[in-house]
């Protein structure tokens, strides 16, 4: 058929295409199997493989600003911060797309003994048993997506973040890491190019409806610490208003 597109979801569906061969977008014919390759080696020297929660989600439960309730975590991984909020009193559920990553986080929370979903799917067709969450938590999930789907993610969070819930976010910052490449540049390079960077004035734009609690890079943290903190990654805390 020629003619496929009379929907929003259409032509959606049709630009991740663009990024077909581009093995880190999320748009990719099969991402699972890209991330599933980048899961299997768990001794491989990547920084966020540590067991350790991120600093600036610590740093937020303990100023009390996050108080428990149900949290939805993107893009998961090997379950590090779900472990944590999971102790913190959060009902999680915790979605990857990669198969190994969620056996990973399996065995984790099984040997910490935490009772957490985990949903292996993509982050846009996941089957969840809650309508809301008080906590959207995504460290590494919104830079890996192709322009078009800000528009899925931010769908997802209205439909999922409670009224008055919160929005947190773990992203490569300008400037450090990422790709600085325009937008419509993307979709002419067919590529994501390891990854966007983004501003803070970027991620204010974006999450205009939202209130900002903090926005700030994170701290990095010694290699023996307990925590995760690489200097590359933007960190922010947002609030849904009680009223639209």
């Amino acid at each position: 058929m020629n003619r496929e597109i009379r929907s929003l979801d259409d032509l959606l569906r049709l630009l991740d295409r663009l990024f077909v061969d581009d093995s880190e977008s999320t748009g990719t014919a099969d991402p699972a199997q890209w991330w599933d390759r980048f899961y299997a080696d768990r001794d491989r020297p990547i920084p966020f493989f540590v067991p350790g929660a991120d600093e600036n989600l610590e740093s937020w439960l303990n100023q009390d600003l996050l108080r428990g309730g149900r949290a939805l975590e993107l893009g998961c991984g090997p379950g590090r911060n779900a472990l944590r909020l999971a102790a913190a009193g959060f009902t999680v559920d915790a979605v990857d797309i990669s198969s190994t990553a969620v056996a990973w986080a399996r065995e984790r929370a099984a040997q910490a003994g935490a009772d957490i979903r985990f949903h292996c799917a993509d982050i846009f067709a996941v089957d969840l048993p809650h309508d809301s969450y008080d906590l959207v938590y995504d460290s590494g999930c919104l830079h890996h997506l192709p322009p078009h789907r800000r528009i899925s993610y931010l769908a997802l969070l209205e439909r999922y973040t409670t009224p008055g819930g919160h929005f947190g976010l773990v992203c490569f910052a300008a400037g450090a890491d990422g790709s600085r490449t325009p937008d419509l540049q993307l979709y002419r390079d067919g590529s994501l190019h390891g990854g966007l960077a983004y501003t803070p004035d970027e991620l204010r734009h974006l999450f205009d409806g939202y209130t900002e609690i903090e926005l700030r890079h994170m701290i990095e943290q010694p290699p023996d610490a307990d925590l995760f903190g690489v200097p590359f990654l933007l960190t922010a805390l947002f609030q849904r208003p009680h009223h639209p």
